[in-house]
């Protein structure tokens, strides 16, 4: 077995564990914006392909007592790293975060970590200068009350680029922000879901990779790929068995609409190029069934009224960044007041980083939850 650290956006650490739970791992501990579990080799390769919520997925190479360098170094260089490597490979240090220790200088702690690495592959491979000619491998090291833990990414870019997007427009939401909130609202698929200010449709779009149980990263790269220990029969293997969960008879009800036609578009090319991906997902197991398309209009959110009785709205509005003026997305959310009117019945989810969000609705929640993605501040008010 085998330690991983998942990370996500602050307040999503319950969601990403259930998550991690359903694929049938065990979690070990968490801290805020991180998860880390137990789990066996495949998760190497089934924890990219299948976490909605988790922003990158560590291996932990070694966690030990570091009270200073000489601790820092030895417990860094006993591990393995020639077993993982390829001898043209470039280590980047690229993160070090460090709390109640005394090694609190970031800068010397990523020198020492990459010294013991290198030193390490120098002496295992009997060679005094590495090519660093091959590709880039990121390491990232936390230090927290005088113990040292090591990660080797396995992700490479953010798992929050699932390959589908074409181009984002303005301060799109993350896509993993997105399935954060499916889960937080316990949507369903059975429950009809629109979401009124849908932009470039990420919401949407994760809506219906989740509704048809399309795993999201099978479309893309990782970095475990350019690991010696990658073995692609075996990636291929569980790809194959995550395009057999693909539900195709299942009928949903996912819509999205924007004032802006060009959101629209951008919005229709990024949830076809979704489903694409499942369906060449299917086709490695041989079969031709397709991922039903969502539905977009181009409407102004005070023209929309409720198809049905009940469903779910779900949103990241404008706020001022993309409104430019404060005042503009203070106004905005007022006129949002007719959405309670204009879908009665219906359950709301809305995300922004406006604290005066509810008064401006005016209207209480009946719940919040705080989520930081990146450096974005934001809240989810459920009604």
């Amino acid at each position: 077995m085998n330690n991983y650290v998942a990370l996500c956006a602050i307040g999503a650490e319950k969601i990403l564990g259930n998550e991690i739970k359903s694929l049938g791992y065990k979690l070990t501990s968490n801290a805020p914006g991180r998860v880390s579990f137990s789990a066996d080799d495949d998760a190497f390769y089934r924890a990219n392909f299948c976490l909605r919520t988790a922003d990158r997925v560590y291996l932990e190479m070694a966690k030990y007592p570091a009270n200073d360098f000489d601790e820092l170094f030895d417990g860094c260089y006993a591990v393995n790293w020639q077993d993982f490597f390829e001898k043209d490979v470039r280590v980047v240090v690229d993160k070090v975060r460090t709390y109640k220790s005394k090694l609190s200088s970031e800068h010397s702690v990523q020198g020492m970590i990459q010294k013991a690495i290198y030193k390490k592959l120098g002496a295992s491979w009997r060679i005094t200068t590495l090519p660093e000619s091959g590709e880039r491998i990121d390491v990232r090291v936390y230090i927290e009350n005088n113990t040292a833990t090591v990660l080797l990414d396995t992700s490479g870019e953010a798992l929050h680029k699932r390959g589908y997007r074409t181009e984002g427009g303005t301060a799109p939401i993350r896509e993993t922000t997105a399935a954060v909130l499916l889960q937080e609202l316990m949507w369903r698929r059975k429950t009809p879901l629109h979401d009124p200010f849908c932009g470039s449709g990420t919401i949407v779009t994760e809506a219906v990779l989740y509704a048809h149980n399309v795993a999201p990263g099978l479309g893309r790269r990782f970095a475990y790929e350019n690991l010696a220990v990658y073995n692609p029969q075996r990636a291929l293997e569980i790809k194959k068995l995550e395009a057999e969960k693909i539900r195709t008879d299942v009928e949903c009800r996912i819509t999205g609409s924007d004032i802006d036609p060009a959101q629209i578009e951008r919005a229709k090319l990024n949830a076809e190029h979704a489903c694409v991906t499942a369906g060449r997902a299917l086709q490695l197991i041989g079969s031709d069934a397709k991922v039903e398309r969502p539905e977009f209009i181009v409407s102004d959110f005070k023209d929309l009224s409720a198809p049905y009785e009940s469903g779910l709205i779900l949103c990241n509005p404008p706020y001022g960044e993309r409104l430019g003026d404060e005042q503009d997305a203070r106004k905005l959310y007022a006129e949002m007041r007719g959405l309670f009117s204009d879908f009665p019945g219906w359950n709301m989810g809305i995300i922004t980083s406006q604290k005066s969000f509810e008064e401006d609705i005016a209207k209480k929640a009946s719940r919040v939850k705080n989520l930081k993605a990146g450096n974005l501040d934001t809240t989810l008010y459920i009604y």
